[in-house]
Order: structure tokens, then C-alpha cells, then sequence
């Protein structure tokens, strides 16, 4: 068992710590069920106002754990398991969140923790972190309803660069798409994400609760993702393909794959 996720609560500002040494805090299956049981949590405790999200060591999140990829990825019984039992239910976790969420990014901010910040409400940024989706070349694509998330928050045109290209976007570009509230100095951005978070939990904490239902109705009127793709039977279809198998094999022997 890799990684996991900590639930910290401190005068009424929860902090969830994504913690994978020596990985970057990517998320293993164990994280994902963890990141699901916080905010299930901070939902149902009327004590918090506003939660932080991190990762430890200046890392936001690198994307999934892909050491445990060949244990499931390759069935697609298991793969579609892994996804919508494991990572979606753990995305609408804080999407259903009635507390807002302030993510704290800095370093990597890839694949998963592209999902992970595109669930928050506000979200600030080091200038030196790092944005992307880059699986293409790990030879699979993002499954429908997260890409549907990731699309919804940065817009299609950067998803499509991200997924079809590969692209890593800095932080500056993706304040200029709108995805980053507010770009600050690496020694800056601590400071300011507790400045913002003790702001907002000293705000009517029923207003902000009420608002977040609002902004959440507002956005299943524009086209909610949780339904997206969800009943297509061939989103998991590729498990067993040969550029599936061959992209995480080649990460995983630290050589190019051969698509």
C-alpha cells in the first residue's frame, strides 16, 4: 500500500494533505478511497469553514501511482472498476463538498492532480508549478468524466493541447486561461493561502455553504460532468490494447515507448 491522504482541523480550517514519498504524491487506489472518506467528513462536520488542499514536500500531485498500473489497468472489468469506484467517487466527494475548497499548488500538478484542483473553488499557484495531462504517452486517455471535469475548469482548449499534444502549461499560462485565481511568489504562496483560508472562515459559514449549493446548481443547469460518459460501455475498452500495455511498460522500464 503507496501513499496517503491526511485530514488535518485546526481552528475551523481543514487541511487535506496528499502524501506519496518519493512519488511526487501521486495517487495510489489507497489515496483516492482516503481523498473520498476526508471530505465525506468535512462535509458532515459543521465545525469547518474552508479546506486547503496540498501536497506534502512542494509537490501538488504528479498524476496517478503508475508502479500499481499493471496490477488492474489491463482488464477492463478492473480498469473501469478502478475509475468509477475508486477516483469518481472520490472527485464528486469534493465536488459535493458544501465547504469551500482552496487548493494550494506548487510543483507538479498533473493527470490526477489536474482532477484534484479542478474540484476546487479557488485555487492558488507558485509561479515555478508545473501543469498537465501528459498520459498520451503512457498510451491511454483520460477516462470521460474527468476529462469532462479538467475541461469544464481550464477550457477545451487547453484540455485538447493537454491531452492530444502532451503539453505542460506553467502557471502563468494557466492563469491567463483562468484555471489559477492568483499567482504568487514560490515564497509567497504558503503565507497567502492561509491568509485567503482564515479569511473565508471568518465569513458566514451558512452564506458560504449556501453558496456553494448555488454555484453548484448553476453549473448542472450550464452541463454537469456526472453524468459524462458514464454509461458508455466502451470508455474501458482499451484495456488490453497493445499501446496501453506498451506506454506504461516503457515508463515503467524508463525508455520511449514505441507507439
Amino acid at each position: 500500500m503507496s501513499g496517503t491522504v491526511r485530514l488535518s482541523i485546526r481552528d475551523a480550517v481543514a487541511t487535506v494533505t496528499l502524501c506519496n514519498p518519493g512519488k511526487l504524491n501521486a495517487m495510489s487506489r489507497h489515496m483516492w478511497q482516503d481523498l473520498r472518506s476526508a471530505f465525506e467528513q468535512v462535509h458532515a462536520d459543521a465545525q469547518v469553514r474552508c479546506v486547503v488542499v496540498c501536497g506534502e514536500d512542494g509537490n501538488f500531485c504528479a498524476g496517478g501511482d503508475i508502479s500499481e498500473y499493471a496490477g488492474f489497468r489491463f482488464d477492463e472489468t478492473s480498469l473501469c472498476n478502478f475509475h468509477e469506484n475508486d477516483v469518481w467517487p472520490a472527485l464528486q466527494a469534493m465536488l459535493d463538498c458544501d465547504v469551500p475548497l482552496l487548493a494550494h499548488i506548487e510543483g507538479n500538478c498533473m493527470g490526477a492532480g489536474m482532477e484534484i484542483a479542478s474540484c476546487c473553488d479557488i485555487r492558488l499557484a507558485a509561479t515555478s508549478a508545473r501543469f498537465g495531462a501528459p498520459i498520451a504517452r503512457l498510451g491511454f486517455p483520460m477516462a470521460p468524466r474527468e476529462a469532462a471535469l479538467v475541461a469544464r475548469e481550464t477550457g477545451l482548449t487547453v484540455v485538447r493541447q493537454m491531452l492530444l499534444e502532451a503539453m505542460v502549461f506553467s502557471a502563468t499560462e494557466m492563469k491567463a486561461a483562468g484555471f489559477i485565481s492568483r499567482l504568487l511568489a514560490d515564497e509567497q504562496l504558503a503565507s497567502e493561502v492561509q491568509t485567503s483560508a482564515r479569511r473565508i472562515a471568518s465569513l458566514a459559514p451558512q452564506a458560504a455553504r449556501l453558496n456553494k449549493q448555488t454555484i453548484r446548481a448553476l453549473l448542472e443547469v450550464a452541463g454537469t460532468v456526472s453524468g459524462a460518459g458514464s454509461d458508455d460501455d466502451q470508455a474501458y475498452a482499451y484495456a488490453d490494447s497493445a499501446e496501453h500495455r506498451e506506454g506504461i511498460l516503457a515508463f515503467l522500464e524508463k525508455r520511449k515507448p514505441l507507439f
